[in-house]
């Protein structure tokens, strides 16, 4: 097996304010593990299954935290997740209308894409990406996209 990531997790001090979040933020489903504060995350089509059918994506799991939430501005303590969105100013005006903040503008960055780091309302940092600049041209193919 290669060295794959094959699952992500997100701490909340509230659970449910969380699986709100980002169910209306990227359409994800949640279902709770048994009756503990767990819930797995399928993140959709194209995800590592319980099938064992590979994919493009990763599904995750959502756990209550057990600590104090991160401080807004302090430095990134953990991993990161970057999430790739078919529009990246859609996706970054409906994380701050469902309570995120903005902790990195958005950006167009050469060879890369479309990108902005947003805090969730719990505070935990996570990335959106698109393929798609600003100006419409594919980053993967240099197209325009509104052609």
């Amino acid at each position: 097996m290669a060295n794959l990531v094959v699952h992500f997790e997100i701490h909340a001090t509230e659970p449910q304010k969380l699986l709100d979040f980002y169910s209306q933020l990227f359409n994800w489903k949640f279902t709770q593990y048994g009756e503990m504060s767990y819930w797995m995350i399928d993140t959709g089509d194209g995800a590592i299954n319980t099938a064992r059918q590979p994919g493009h994506g990763i599904n995750g799991g959502l756990t209550e935290r057990e600590g104090p939430r991160p401080e807004p501005g302090s430095a990134v303590n953990g991993c990161n997740i970057v999430v790739g969105v078919a529009d990246a100013d859609a996706a970054f005006a409906k994380a701050l209308e469902l309570g995120g903040t903005e902790a990195m503008a958005l950006e167009d960055m050469e060879g890369i894409g479309r990108t902005a780091y947003i805090l969730d309302p719990d505070n935990n940092l996570f990335g959106i990406l698109s393929e798609v600049f600003s100006d419409g041209t594919n980053v993967m193919d240099g197209t325009d996209a509104g052609a």
